[in-house]
């Protein structure tokens, strides 16, 4: 990896050192917790300006806790950890399961919370999971907070909201209604991979197999950012649940989704195979409540 202005390798314990660093450096500091996706920025010539890299791992954000309204995850929790919290082994929480389980072990224990959303990588696993559970990210500058949904930290394709010297602090996943399950699929070409397609869907089901509050997330090159897909979601409202309707809401996304050609595949392949992940992905969150 090669940083050629790189300075220093800054590890602040409060908010004050932090805001020294950053007045220091400025747009030239770039706030980093696992760093395993530093290289890939790296590779794709998107550091140059770098000076200082401000490792957060100190802050005090890995907290972890739970209430009757959700989990409140701290930024610099690694997925490892958020994999063995009590309560994940609900269908309501089958996404983020899902996704959590998808990187290789070494990964998983480096990879945080905060990391795999502010790099606004659509290729992750993780953030398109918390988009189907309604995820809330709180940021900070050290003096002040603020909150926003999850999908309103994406700006572009590795491009995010977040002003200078603002980092994430927490992330707050609501805790969905009764019956609700999720499900996230990947495509990839092997266990390493980042996902050629990523799909994440959550549903609410009644004992008369009815769809409410349905979200269906699309990532993986679908698209430059994670979106929510408002037409397959309109499908599958106040619907019963069907291999039809599923085939239908899958059908749906053609109309939103933008998808990338690169060196792993084309745009119509992923297009077409979208599509198909849509489906399965509906039914693997379905199967979930029987």
């Amino acid at each position: 990896m090669a940083l050629p202005e790189l300075k220093e390798f800054c590890r602040p314990q409060s908010a004050a050192e932090l805001s020294g660093v950053f007045k220091t450096y400025e747009d030239g500091a770039l706030f980093v917790a696992g760093g395993t996706f530093v290289h890939g920025l790296e590779a794709r010539g998107l550091l140059s300006g770098v000076q200082a890299l401000v490792d957060l791992r100190r802050m005090g954000l890995d907290t972890l806790s739970a209430d009757d309204r959700g989990w409140r995850i701290g930024a610099t929790v690694n997925f490892t950890r958020l994999g063995k919290m009590s309560g994940i082994d609900a269908p309501a929480f089958g996404a983020l399961r899902d996704a959590l389980a998808c990187p290789p072990p070494q990964i998983r224990n480096m990879a945080t919370i905060g990391g795999s959303i502010a790099a606004s990588v659509p290729f992750f696993d993780v953030p398109a999971a918390l988009l189907a559970l309604d995820a809330v990210v709180t940021t900070s500058t050290g003096i002040a907070t603020r909150e926003l949904p999850l999908a309103g930290v994406y700006t572009g394709l590795f491009t995010n909201s977040l002003a200078p010297g603002e980092y994430i602090s927490s992330v707050f996943v609501p805790r969905p209604a009764a019956r609700t399950a999720s499900a996230y699929l990947k495509l990839e070409t092997n266990a390493n991979d980042l996902a050629l397609i990523g799909v994440a869907v959550r549903v609410t089901v009644d004992s008369s197999r009815r769809i409410s509050d349905p979200r269906v997330v699309l990532g993986g090159g679908l698209n430059e950012i994670h979106i929510r897909s408002a037409a397959a979601e309109a499908v599958l409202q106040g619907a019963t649940a069907s291999e039809e309707l599923f085939q239908r809401a899958a059908e749906a996304i053609g109309t939103e989704i933008k998808p990338m050609s690169d060196h792993r595949c084309s745009a119509q392949y992923r297009a077409a195979m979208g599509k198909v992940y849509v489906r399965r992905a509906l039914q693997r969150a379905l199967d979930r409540l029987v």
